[in-house]
């Protein structure tokens, strides 16, 4: 199977580390994957190619316009593989009509100049098919592909037992944390759910230890989100402050692992959005392989149907501080659940697995 993804490729863009990883498997099951467009020097180990004839289906994963190659590559595209091989993974819910959760929404025309219907439309025609990273996507025409995965070989500290990895997490062999918790993401459409975290656990702020956020717009709400009146990038600096958080600028993709790792906790967040539609990150999976206990902000039956039964008690619901009180007085216990997590995400989220689904939707 050759397969040519095509998609805007920075060190932090969204999609960055699932692509390269795709690369990577791929490569070891046989198969040819490659990035489209002029061979970058900001990633020399990912083959670029601009032969879209000699691939078997070109692959559009988009979350932004941004993710549509300019003229004349588009067209480049457009041309050199026919439309029943192009493939569009639509990751934040764009091939819907338009969706409002919270103050959260899934068409952003003030910021984009582009309508609902011109993203539905724009979809079918770049793409045969059009697939989404959700368990049971809202549209009949979209297929369910989870794209981003679980790498097994990424994983902190494999070897250790729930004994082991409690006993380096709490600090009794002397190594300890330098972060109570860490959470890296962008400020965007976050903060309805940070600000309620942030709140819950200041109580525990002395006994927790130091807090870290690191991503773009966590410092103060951006100039542009004032200008056009977007709620999307709200943050309180004087809350931040009060807790003591550090906050970081946005991390390249292959940074993001050692931070988490140097924290107790770290949460996941979905946006809104993407918790109505079901609707998975790269982080969704990525945090399980640092060394650090996730907390997960999420729907139960969300967590559920990803994650397994093992994880339901590292959910926090609405009571944060205590669960994590809770945590920090058996440590042992949620770090069974975590490495039984792992086993389930090696064995139902894996890059292989996720590469057989994908050959089985385009062969099928």
């Amino acid at each position: 199977m050759k397969l040519l993804f095509v998609s805007q490729m920075t060190r932090y863009s969204r999609s960055v580390y699932t692509i390269s990883k795709y690369v990577e498997v791929g490569r070891k099951l046989g198969h040819e994957v490659a990035v489209f467009g002029e061979q970058c020097a900001e990633f020399p180990s990912l083959p670029y190619s601009l032969d879209v004839k000699s691939f078997d289906f070109a692959i559009f994963v988009v979350h932004d316009p941004s993710d549509f190659p300019d003229l004349p590559y588009l067209a480049q595209l457009l041309d050199g593989v026919p439309r029943e091989r192009r493939v569009l993974i639509d990751c934040c819910g764009r091939y819907n009509e338009t969706i409002r959760v919270e103050h959260d929404f899934n068409h952003l025309e003030k910021m984009e100049g582009h309508q609902g219907w011109e993203w539905i439309e724009a979809f079918r025609a770049v793409a045969g098919l059009i697939l989404q990273p959700a368990l049971n996507p809202l549209p009949s025409d979209v297929k369910p592909f989870l794209f981003h995965g679980y790498d097994t070989a990424e994983v902190a500290h494999p070897d250790r037992s729930a004994e082991e990895a409690a006993r380096s997490w709490a600090g009794s062999n002397g190594s300890g944390k330098p972060y109570g918790f860490v959470y890296v993401g962008n400020n965007w459409q976050r903060w309805s759910q940070m600000r309620p975290f942030l709140e819950s656990i200041e109580p525990l702020k002395q006994e927790l230890g130091p807090m870290c956020i690191a991503g773009w717009d966590w410092e103060q709400r951006p100039d542009w989100a004032v200008e056009l009146g977007i709620q999307g990038s709200d943050v309180d600096p004087a809350l931040l402050a009060r807790l003591g958080v550090e906050v970081r600028p946005a991390l390249p993709f292959d940074e993001v692992k050692e931070l988490l790792g140097k924290a107790r906790f770290s949460p996941i967040f979905h946006r809104p959005l993407f918790n109505h539609l079901g609707l998975v990150t790269n982080r969704t999976f990525q945090t399980f392989c640092a060394d650090t206990i996730p907390v997960l902000m999420m729907p139960e039956n969300m967590a559920q149907a990803i994650y397994g039964p093992a994880a339901s008690v590292l959910r926090a619901g609405d009571g944060v501080a205590a669960h994590l009180r809770e945590v920090c007085r058996q440590p042992e216990a949620y770090w069974s659940a975590v490495l039984k997590t792992r086993e389930h995400l090696a064995q139902k989220h894996s890059f292989e697995r996720r590469l057989e689904e994908l050959r089985a939707i385009l062969e099928g």
